[in-house]
């Protein structure tokens, strides 16, 4: 994909500030060379050590730890060379007002150096977390940078939306929906009104083309999205402006495993990862719809919607019991129940009742009942 023109047109104010926050970062490390002395970048440390859970904000957070990075260092210069390199990249792209991918960003960096055969980047893999750092060292958001990843994640349902300057009706979107935008800050992605109720997150898009075929949104007049799997930033951030904006309940339905407690974990308190997003992207209230480990009882199901649990299933379980935010009775309770039924479960066996019992009985039922977790 090319690069494309921002619509933002001139630069914002917050373009501005993006610009003067890169400036002065480079002019710190100019002016300590200028004076003979090693220039050096201080960044808050991305590790669990560094990351704890706020207890009244329900969110997890990035500790003020830092990290050094030293041009005068054998093992830290190659990433303060990246550093400044991609920095110097995303000025470009904020003064030409561009985006780009951060894919694309790792080929636009990537180079031989004069007189060797060292690339400044040998793969993405090398290029992504730097530019996590630049956005931790200068305080600036990735979509700030003029950075996106690909987008991941649909909706559809009683919500129209201006993206970046066309109206979009999300109940007209047929059986596809719309894809939700990677940057889905104000300055892009409007909400025009709405006549939704709550808003329903699925973990797997095969589920949401159930509940689409079936017009559950329409008939329960709600957002329906999925994640498509782990969540993506744009549909995390998504979802944490429908929930704030509209001030919107919002249920998660995953699959009965720790792999699928995790999505709803990240949705709900945010990642490790991107612990210094947490308080734009993390919505604290969101509900735990299912699958829960009692459904098999509660819904009459079969030994052929399980699946043996592997030994990774449990190590992960007993990894999630010990995480703050799942320390309460009833998550305890719940995590545990996966262990000792010995099994796990998809979202997709409920299809072995009937193909709409997803639809017709078992969310209905639960939202009926009030039966989730929060």
């Amino acid at each position: 994909m090319a690069a494309k023109k921002s619509t933002a047109g001139a630069k914002s104010d917050k373009d501005k500030k993006t610009l003067t926050k890169i400036e002065r970062l480079a002019s710190a490390a100019l002016k300590t060379v200028n004076g003979g002395g090693n220039p050096a970048l201080e960044i808050r440390a991305r590790t669990l050590s560094n990351v704890s859970f706020n207890e009244k904000k329900r969110i997890i957070e990035l500790g003020d730890k830092t990290q050094s990075r030293e041009f005068f260092n054998i093992a830290m210069a190659r990433k303060f060379m990246q550093t400044f390199l991609i920095a110097s990249k995303c000025k470009e792209l904020i003064q030409g007002q561009k985006t780009i991918s951060i894919r694309q960003m790792y080929y636009v960096s990537k180079h031989t150096l004069p007189g060797s055969t060292e690339n400044t980047f040998e793969d993405q893999n090398e290029s992504d977390p730097i530019i996590e750092d630049l956005e931790v060292g200068i305080d600036a958001l990735r979509e700030e940078l003029h950075l996106f990843a690909n987008k991941r994640g649909l909706v559809v349902g009683p919500l129209v939306v201006n993206d970046a300057g066309d109206e979009i009706d999300l109940a007209r979107m047929g059986r596809g929906g719309w894809g939700i935008p990677s940057i889905c800050e104000e300055d892009n992605l409007k909400f025009v009104r709405h006549k939704a109720e709550f808003v329903l997150s699925v973990e797997k898009q095969a589920v949401w083309h159930r509940l689409v075929e079936d017009r559950f949104w329409d008939k329960y007049k709600c957002i329906l999205m999925t994640t498509e799997g782990q969540s993506a930033r744009g549909a995390r951030r998504f979802l944490q402006r429908v929930a704030t904006e509209l001030k919107l309940p919002v249920y998660v339905l995953v699959d009965n495993d720790p792999w699928g407690l995790y999505i709803y974990s990240v949705l709900k308190q945010g990642s490790i990862n991107l612990a210094y997003e947490s308080m734009r992207m993390a919505v604290p209230h969101v509900r735990f719809l299912g699958m829960s480990a009692f459904d098999y009882k509660k819904f009459d199901l079969k030994p052929n919607a399980t699946i043996k649990l592997t030994k990774e299933d449990i190590a992960r379980a007993e990894q999630m019991k010990a995480y703050p935010w799942f320390k309460e009775k009833k998550w305890q309770r719940e995590i545990q129940a996966i262990v000792d039924n010995g099994f796990k479960m998809e979202v997709d066996a409920l299809l072995t009742k009937n193909i709409s019992f997803i639809t017709e009985q078992y969310i209905p039922k639960k939202l009926r009942d009030k039966d989730f977790l929060q």
